[in-house]
């Protein structure tokens, strides 16, 4: 290895270090915190009230700090050499009347080392702001429009910001379709200069009285893959799958057999390969009269899973 790759090494060390260096250095600063460089979008779907927030990076687990959401109130991604506390602080701020703009200047006014943070936030009423501090590490960007904030730091090229603003923009669907659209671009453009490791999407319904726990409509994340979106693109049909299951157990609840079949079906057809959706649409017809259509599926799902024959004596 020659000297001057050596000396862009060292100099390389020295940029990814220096902000822990400046922390450490400060007997009032706050604890050093992860680097998390990556890309990311928080938006609003104005039809529904939908609020939610989708992200990708070459780090392990990405969704455990970076997104953040609450029903009703808004979405937070805060990046970089990241500070968790803007996700939760932001969206209290949020909650008790601050705009996503005010809410983002009050953090960053408090925020000793705020040239190190990529924050981006939107609120309930669809008002945006996001934050990309001086000592950023390019290739950085990031990109405010209606209803969505996007930001992004350590890319490969500079056209991710772009890239993703048109994908989410053209996009068809509900909300976490067309984020997880403008997530696909940004890797099409190269994405983190360092590769692919994990990605998350997070929507939350508008309904401000669900409780903070609540009101998720999505809540994905793949930790460690080598493919991280498509394997988000994998787990995003099954939710939808599983939540036309969920609908279909309410309507058996509620004794709506036809409006049952009709969801169990639908399941089925997103995921043609799953035993237990094909167990439950043949449960459901049996249920509803319909043993003759169900007695194929039977077989399907016992030839897949043997055990289902366990369980329906139970």
């Amino acid at each position: 290895m020659g000297e001057s790759t050596m000396k862009a090494i060292r100099a390389l060390f020295l940029l990814f270090l220096s902000p822990f260096l400046i922390f450490e250095a400060s007997a009032d600063s706050a604890k050093p915190l992860r680097p998390v460089h990556t890309y990311s979008i928080v938006a609003r779907d104005p039809a529904t009230g939908e609020l939610g927030a989708a992200v990708q990076s070459h780090w392990f687990s990405v969704g455990s700090g970076v997104i953040w959401a609450q029903p009703g109130i808004g979405a937070v991604a805060t990046q970089s050499f990241t500070d968790p506390s803007y996700g939760p602080l932001g969206l209290e701020m949020m909650r008790v009347g601050k705009s996503a703009a005010e809410a983002l200047t009050g953090l960053l006014a408090t925020d000793a080392h705020e040239d190190v943070r990529q924050v981006g936030m939107v609120d309930a009423n669809g008002v945006v702001a996001n934050h990309t501090g001086v000592n950023a590490i390019a290739e950085f960007c990031n990109v405010t429009g209606e209803n969505y904030a996007i930001q992004a730091n350590l890319m490969w090229k500079p056209t991710v910001c772009s890239a993703m603003v048109s994908a989410f923009n053209s996009a068809g669907g509900d909300l976490a379709e067309r984020m997880m659209a403008a997530l696909e671009a940004a890797q099409g453009e190269g994405g983190d200069i360092r590769g692919k490791q994990s990605a998350a999407i997070l929507v939350v319904s508008g309904d401000a009285s669900e409780p903070a726990w609540g009101g998720r409509i999505f809540d994905l994340r793949v930790d460690d893959h080598l493919e991280p979106l498509v394997e988000m693109r994998r787990l995003l049909v099954m939710a939808r799958a599983y939540q036309l299951m969920n609908k279909g157990d309410e309507h058996m609840t509620l004794g709506e057999v036809d409006q049952a079949i009709a969801a169990y079906s639908g399941a089925e057809e997103l995921v043609p390969d799953s035993h237990e959706m094909i167990f439950w649409h043949a449960a459901t017809l049996a249920a509803g009269g319909r043993v003759d259509e169900s007695l194929p599926l039977f077989s399907k799902a016992f030839a897949m899973w043997p055990l289902w024959r366990e369980l329906v004596q139970r």
